[in-house]
């Protein structure tokens, strides 16, 4: 799939792209990403946002006056 020649060429290009001194906080930032989307996953469901229809209410548009 990928060569020894091509994970090194990428590798330089993302270097001169966002600098060596930014690439810890690059990696930092996808991992806590990847842990936040895990845990994200595993959890249940706690808060339900779905509104809940109440069929005491009137629903009347703002152009009736």
């Amino acid at each position: 799939m990928f060569g020894t020649q091509d994970i090194l060429l990428l590798g330089v290009i993302v270097v001169v792209l966002f600098g060596a001194t930014k690439l810890p906080q690059l990696g930092s930032g996808v991992g806590q990403a990847i842990r936040n989307f895990k845990k994200g996953m595993s959890e249940s469901d706690e808060t339900d946002v779905t509104p809940k229809k109440d069929s005491t209410k009137k629903v009347t548009s703002e152009t009736e006056e």
